[in-house]
């Protein structure tokens, strides 16, 4: 699929880039050679291909799910400026 320049030039306005006049015909053979190596791609038959979340056949490693830390929420609080019912209180910053 080949992009023409007027369409390269509204993608680019579309996506808010700043191409310059000297860019625009090597953005535009850059992106017509990736729409060609997508639809190549999609040509190819994946009929009984079962999907992947990762090319390699690993498992993830896990570690036991234990407390490693004491909870200091008091302590923290402590020293905060304001603090309420266990939460930080902090300006509004949104109106």
């Amino acid at each position: 699929m080949s992009l023409e320049r007027q369409e390269v030039e509204k993608i680019t306005h579309l996506a808010r880039i700043a191409v310059g006049e000297a860019e625009m015909d090597a953005l535009a053979r850059s992106l017509s050679g990736i729409l060609d190596f997508v639809e190549q791609m999609s040509a190819v038959d994946t009929q009984g291909v079962e999907p992947m979340a990762h090319p390699l056949h690993m498992a993830q490693r896990l570690r036991p799910d234990q407390v490693t830390e004491q909870d200091q929420r008091e302590r923290f609080q402590s020293i905060a400026p304001e603090a309420e019912a266990g939460l930080y209180l902090v300006p509004k910053v949104i109106e």
